[in-house]
């Protein structure tokens, strides 16, 4: 006879859920003073990266609903973060860019994931750390690829 009881203490799936519940509450609490969300700081981390994508390449990066995306960028702009531009070579277009306001919050930001980070993580060696990413981008990967082994 097999047990058919789930166990959620033992399902990555679960526990990588719930982990990233609290590390978007932890961050909160700390970019909330700069006058950010979680979503905005995500697609920050995208601009710092690379300034004036479209939209498109936003929600496609982020893995995100266009909508969402669309709702995001519109809060953006209305908090002095974001500007939009036409798109240089498609009249269709429109390209984000960073306000000067938005390239001042990079460090705070930034910093502020850096020790939710070490909050959740401080406690592994390099190697632990390293192996435990590596698996995390791992299973990103696939399932984004829709593998199933």
């Amino acid at each position: 006879m097999t047990d058919d009881t789930f166990d959620r203490t033992r399902s990555a799936g679960y526990l990588a859920n719930h982990m990233a519940r609290l590390f978007a509450q932890r961050l909160h609490e700390r970019i909330r003073p700069l006058g950010l969300a979680p979503a905005q700081f995500m697609t920050l981390l995208e601009l710092w990266e690379e300034d004036g994508l479209t939209q498109r390449d936003l929600f496609e990066r982020l893995d995100v609903e266009q909508a969402t995306m669309a709702n995001t960028l519109a809060r953006m702009e209305r908090d002095g973060l974001i500007e939009r531009r036409a798109h240089a070579t498609d009249a269709r277009a429109r390209t984000v860019h960073l306000t000067d306001r938005a390239r001042d919050l990079r460090g705070p930001a930034q910093a502020a994931a850096r020790e939710v980070n070490a909050m959740a993580l401080g406690h592994l060696n390099g190697d632990d750390l390293d192996r435990f990413v590596s698996t995390m981008r791992s299973a990103v990967e696939r399932l984004k690829a829709g593998e199933e082994r």
